[in-house]
């Protein structure tokens, strides 16, 4: 392990890298991932983009679970994962972050710049008129059209969903676009069986062709999604460094692997190669 972290060191501390972050990375902030660990013994199915637009009875069961999903991803806070990878930025030693996370916690911990492959769960598009709308509006929206919803929530999945039985969701009411007044409202983030916008992942390729190196975290590639940016990166010969606990179907194109908590990994990564961490301010609140 010693040596597998003196060459992750080496490697981050020469500057220009890429970040492609998932799931994983936010697991320490309790939010459980699709793959790894936490998520192992779950058996969550995620909503697609066709079952939410052609299916009434899918589209309200996805939005009373969402809308106590989301309750939870908003108090959801970066864990030392998140801050670690702001240290990093801050010093100058990575150039970009990719992440495939919709909770927006890069950003919450410091983070700037960051590309949100697949959106963000704070934001509500309209899929006729194309309005975007606060998730705190139709936060208010669903609780005034829903007087006294609420059900036990054990825990929340990475899209925001939760688990409910059928009776709980019984007559629950979803509510439509406040600006044209009949469209559909989605969350602005990428469905299963929906396609990333052309232009950000462009952006993307762009920032791993110009990468010294790119640092995966957390994300076991699963999906072609994120694995695109480390096949492109291997075809170009920019080293690839995978961070994660368990296997990941991007290993054969990595230089190293480190299979280790991410919070640990990453705070004495920092350590390491960025400085010690500057203590917060007394008094001052964190984003979230």
């Amino acid at each position: 392990m010693r040596q597998t972290f003196d060459a992750l060191a080496r490697l981050v501390g020469a500057g220009g890298v890429v970040v492609l972050s998932g799931a994983g990375l936010s697991t320490e902030s309790g939010i459980p991932d699709y793959r790894g660990p936490s998520g192992a013994a779950r058996q969550h199915t995620p909503m697609t983009y066709q079952t939410f637009t052609g299916d009434p009875d899918a589209r309200r069961r996805y939005w009373a679970r969402s809308h106590l999903g989301w309750r939870l991803i908003a108090r959801a806070a970066p864990n030392a994962g998140h801050r670690a990878v702001t240290r990093l930025q801050h010093a100058g030693l990575v150039d970009g972050i990719i992440t495939q996370n919709v909770d927006g916690l890069h950003t919450a911990a410091g983070s700037t710049g960051v590309v949100e492959l697949h959106g963000r769960l704070d934001e509500v598009v309209c899929l006729d008129c194309g309005n975007l709308t606060s998730r705190e509006e139709l936060d208010r929206r669903l609780r005034e059209a829903n007087p006294g919803f609420a059900a036990q929530v054990a825990q929340v999945n990475p899209d925001g969903d939760v688990d409910l039985p059928d009776e709980a969701v019984a007559g629950f009411r979803t509510v439509d676009c406040g600006v044209c007044g009949t469209g559909m409202l989605k969350p602005d983030v990428v469905f299963f069986g929906e396609t990333v916008p052309a232009r950000r992942v462009a952006d993307c390729f762009a920032l791993v062709e110009r990468a010294g190196a790119v640092l995966v975290l957390g994300s076991s590639l699963t999906v072609m999604s994120g694995r695109r940016f480390v096949i492109r990166a291997a075809k170009r010969g920019i080293p690839v460094a995978i961070v994660n606990q368990g296997p990941t179907r991007g290993d054969g194109y990595a230089a190293l692997t480190v299979d280790r908590p991410l919070g640990e990994v990453l705070p004495a990564l920092a350590d390491r190669v960025a400085g010690p961490a500057v203590p917060a301010v007394a008094g001052a609140s964190a984003a979230v």
